[in-house]
């Protein structure tokens, strides 16, 4: 393998010194470092575990190498055809690289900003795009063909016909095609009928396959350097890539920014879930006897409209019997404790319907009506297959459970997942990609352990580095704990009544400015409604997640606001970036703890206790830490930044583990609030 021509430092350099110019840029050695280790990784095609603190530009520390690397030589590798069986694709051999993020945030600072950055300081040339699933865009065959459908009336009320209206409108002026440009959210069942299918594609036979914005995007990705892409899409291909099929190009190297969300992401992708509703849309598409419109009805397909209603039919019955079935047969939690008993009906309704479409597809003339007709019938194939697996439970090793929505009338979702995601990753990613690098802020517990992380992912080879961050977490920041409070686990109203207390008091010193985040929506909600009457008194703004406004919205309107407090849960702990004066308080009631009432976490707990392990202290306990660390990341995100954590929970100071809680923690300030006066503490 070729030496990468540029080396890392004195790229580092050059772009630093450019930097420099801007607004509140200082030189960072933790950077460089983190940059020659990613350097280092990729040339010796290795695995890398990077944590890298707040501050460190942990993104230019793996842009750089990555950016390099994709410059140099393409290995002899296999040349194979993989992204399509479109002849636009190029043949030639590329060394691409992929960075995968969790947030759109990130994405977009990536994209947007740090990307164009990098294009004009280094001193070698590159491509990068934003990668988003076929899904995404519009297909203009198939926005002609509905818009003809519709004039017909066999396709939408009012409302809809008015969406789809302005979709023709808007895709005669975009550039981009994607869902992402349109000025309004369409309706669903308008784009489920527009949007570029792989199914019903005419690739090159499709009279707009020259204009197609989803060809044009493909042919982007399949050129650039650098493709930016994020979690869910990158395990939706490597699902994928277990059946011989992909959605991207192949890679030589993945970098994993916000690394420590892979588990999750990984385990909901790599896992089943069907709903109730899917199945309802997938019929009402074909057919849809009440209104006369349908894919079926449009080609008058009267068999197969027949099978439609069958299939309806069986559906209502078997989700019924299901329901009641799982009333006796599952935990409180909706997890089934053996797979289902009786009989699944709906799957060979659907198989049948299947088999009636794709006989039909083979007679019709036009290669149109065919691939629309055969991407119908896989459809209901692929959603009769889901349906048995789950029943049969045939997946080892993963858990299966139920859940139910809706007040009035009660929906059932079928899901399933691996209970552990470290074996298939082993086997699907480490083992056949050369070098894999997982990045973020918080990934060790403790002063320097990554072993609660490599077991969650099962990586156990490669090297590691743990870098703090630069800023001076002693002067910028104090950590405030709490003695004098109830022990949420054992009185959790006496607490939370407390706790409302605390908050009044933290919030009246900095004047709101603050973030409070819950690990629980009851408490949240519980603490809004008791302390609304007097944070209106305060002349205090209360921005509380779930009460309509959208995260980015209810961010905008917190940094516009010289006295806001925002009530935030789960979202709000991570991914959030409030530079400034605008947050200068973070209030953590509870230590973040999970609680094992999610199927999938109970199966994980209960592998780990039948293997001699103690679930609270090598899963919940570490699991925890890594999520304080991060809704302790909100507060300083400059080296500017000055402000207080407060985290209420008594266990910090009470129990044994609130010394691993501490230790995982910059070394900031550390004060004692025992609900009178603050004073300063030593650390343990």
């Amino acid at each position: 393998m070729s030496e990468p021509v540029h080396n890392v430092a004195s790229v580092l350099g050059t772009a630093g010194s450019i930097a420099r110019r801007l607004p509140g840029y200082e030189p960072r050695p933790e950077q460089l470092a983190m940059a020659q280790a990613v350097e280092q990784a990729i040339a010796t095609r290795k695995h890398l575990i990077a944590e890298a603190g707040t501050g460190v530009g942990k993104s230019f520390a793996y842009l750089v190498p990555a950016i390099l690397a994709a410059q140099s030589e393409a290995p002899p590798d296999k040349h194979k055809k993989q992204f399509g069986d479109d002849d636009d694709d190029p043949k030639q051999s590329k060394r691409r690289i992929i960075v995968s993020t969790h947030t759109i945030s990130l994405q977009e600072q990536l994209i947007h900003h740090d990307v164009p950055f990098l294009q004009a300081v280094l001193p070698v040339e590159f491509s990068a795009v934003l990668v988003k699933g076929r899904s995404n865009y519009i297909s203009l065959r198939r926005l002609d063909k509905t818009v003809q459908r519709s004039a017909q009336k066999m396709m939408f009320e009012a409302r809809e016909q008015q969406a789809l209206a302005r979709i023709q409108q808007w895709a005669t002026q975009t550039r981009d095609g994607s869902r992402s440009d349109l000025p309004f959210q369409p309706p669903i069942d308008v784009w489920d009928e527009v949007y570029s299918d792989h199914g019903d594609c005419l690739r090159k036979k499709c009279p707009t396959h020259a204009d197609c914005f989803y060809y044009a995007a493909r042919r982007r990705v399949w050129n650039a350097d650098l493709l930016i892409v994020n979690h869910a899409l990158f395990f939706s291909d490597l699902a994928l890539r277990r059946d011989g099929a992909s959605l991207l190009p192949d890679y030589e190297t993945v970098i994993f920014d916000e690394a420590h969300t892979i588990e999750a992401v990984a385990a909901d992708h790599l896992g089943l879930s069907v709903s109730e509703g899917q199945v309802e849309f997938l019929l009402n598409k074909l057919y849809n006897d009440q209104a006369q419109r349908g894919i079926l009805f449009s080609h008058n397909l009267v068999d197969a409209q027949k099978l439609t209603a069958e299939a309806r039919t069986q559906a209502t019955i078997w989700f019924s019997e299901l329901q009641a079935w799982t009333r006796n047969n599952c935990r409180p939690n909706g997890r089934l404790n053996t797979p289902v008993s009786i009989p699944n009906t709906l799957s060979p309704a659907l198989e049948q319907l299947s088999l009636e479409i794709r006989v039909n597809a083979e007679k019709q003339l036009s290669e149109s009506s065919q691939v629309e007709l055969t991407a119908a019938a896989d459809r209901c194939q692929l959603l009769a297959s889901q349906l048995n697996s789950w029943a049969r439970q045939a997946v080892e090793r993963s858990v299966y459970w139920v859940e139910t929505t809706g007040k009035h009338q009660q929906r059932l979702t079928l899901a399933s997942a691996p209970i552990e995601v470290g074996g298939i990753l082993r086997d699907e990613l480490y083992n056949k990609i050369p070098s894999v690098i997982m990045a973020s802020a918080t990934l060790a517990t403790g002063q320097k352990d990554f072993q609660f992380f490599r077991s969650r992912i099962g990586l156990t080879g490669g090297s590691e580095i743990r870098l703090g961050s630069p800023f001076n977490y002693r002067q910028q920041a104090r950590l405030i704990l709490a003695t004098n409070m109830p022990d949420p686990a054992a009185d959790p109203r006496n607490f939370e009544m407390h706790t409302c207390e605390r908050i009044k008091r933290h919030v009246g010193e900095t004047n709101g400015r603050a973030f409070v985040l819950f690990t629980s929506y009851a408490m949240m909600q519980n603490c809004a409604e008791r302390l609304t009457g007097w944070l209106a008194s305060q002349n205090l703004t209360l921005y509380c997640q779930g009460k309509g406004l959208p995260r980015s919205a209810m961010l905008d309107k917190f940094k516009a606001d010289e006295r806001a407090v925002l009530f935030g849960t789960d979202s709000f702990w991570q991914g959030v970036n409030v530079p400034g004066d605008a947050l200068q308080n973070v209030i953590i009631p509870k230590l973040p703890f999970s609680v094992p009432d999610h199927p999938l976490l109970e199966a994980k707990l209960e592998t780990i206790r039948e293997r001699g392990g103690n679930p609270f202290r090598d899963y919940q306990t570490p699991e925890a830490i890594i999520k304080l660390k991060q809704g302790f990341g909100r507060l300083i995100r400059h080296r500017n930044d000055t402000g207080r954590v407060v985290i209420l929970d008594p266990r910090m100071l009470t129990k044994p583990y609130g010394r691993l809680f501490l230790e995982s923690l910059p070394g900031c300030q550390l004060e004692i609030d025992d609900g009178h006066t603050i004073r300063p503490a030593e650390r343990p």
